[in-house]
């Protein structure tokens, strides 16, 4: 059912048995591309099947752009005020840290683990879906963390190559550790290497180990990578920033869209890609959701 509500057009909809309004579908969300609110809740609709179980049992903030991504944005950790109740939720202590308001609390955030939730958020203009690297148990509480990540940041003029070169060099590093790396396209302007982990370590631990890959790299090949979090250290080279593995930090989930220019994803690639994107300087590029929908269809989920 369609209709007009004080200028905005609502439709309603069954999605997997609950009914949602969806609004705005017309709205533009990407001027640059023409991409409307329309096609970027089809792509969350098509993408599902590969995207949910990354998002599973994790808490997840949002990066919203109400009027568009050429328009002001804002993050969102907490479950907002009108939450359906069929949307599963987590209460996170921030004890020892800090919230956006500068005090330590509770943070409820929900779990996106099917397709009415993905399609509520996205129907908010919930862009960006960013996930921590530890999951919530039956308990409600966070475990230990599953996975390391490592963000492979360009300083200009640095750019894809040089992140695929130096991702070859991280591979092999966690390749040492008995770990086996999986590369993302970030979808902005890096890569994200991630490698599962058996949960015998915390946060702290993690990123420990994360920092000590950095920082052997940043001694092996000071002209091409830092560890470095100072941004004037970065240019020409790509920062491995180690520091997403903190409890805190989340990462940009693979399949998420981001709120950039164009309507590009957090991609998953094969190492052949990176290993070609490393020999040429035009050989991997961020990729847009159209192109990751036939990416799916072709290869499935190289992330699983």
């Amino acid at each position: 059912m369609t209709k007009s509500s004080g200028g905005r057009t609502e439709v309603r909809v069954d999605v997997e048995g609950r009914t949602l309004t969806l609004v705005n579908l017309e709205k533009v969300l990407y001027p640059q591309t023409g991409t409307t609110k329309g096609e970027v809740l089809n792509y969350y609709a098509q993408v599902a099947p590969v995207l949910l179980p990354h998002l599973a049992h994790r808490a997840v903030t949002r990066i919203r752009w109400p009027h568009g991504v050429q328009d002001m944005s804002f993050f969102e950790k907490n479950a907002p005020a009108g939450t359906p109740s069929w949307v599963h939720t987590v209460e996170v202590s921030t004890t020892g840290s800090r919230t956006a308001s500068g005090e330590s609390g509770t943070l409820t955030f929900p779990i996106v683990d099917d397709l009415a939730t993905l399609t509520w958020l996205v129907n908010l203009a919930a862009l960006e879906l960013h996930v921590h690297q530890w999951t919530v148990g039956r308990n409600g509480r966070p475990k230990r963390p599953n996975r390391l990540v490592i963000d492979l940041d360009p300083g200009e003029p640095a750019g894809l190559h040089e992140c695929c070169q130096v991702a070859l060099l991280v591979r092999d590093k966690l390749a040492e550790r008995k770990l086996d790396a999986k590369p993302v396209s970030s979808g902005s302007k890096g890569v994200h290497l991630y490698a599962e982990l058996p949960g015998k370590l915390d946060s702290e631990g993690t990123s420990t180990l994360a920092k000590e890959v950095a920082e052997e790299l940043q001694g092996e090949h000071p002209k091409l990578v830092t560890a470095t979090m100072t941004k004037s250290q970065r240019r020409g080279k790509v920062f491995l920033d180690w520091s997403q593995n903190a409890g805190s930090k989340t990462t940009i989930s693979p399949y998420s869209l981001r709120g950039k220019e164009k309507p590009w994803v957090a991609t998953p690639h094969t190492w052949d890609e990176i290993e070609e994107g490393a020999d040429d300087e035009f050989g991997l590029e961020q990729t847009r959701m159209e192109e990751v929908l036939e990416r799916v269809q072709e290869y499935g989920d190289l992330f699983a």
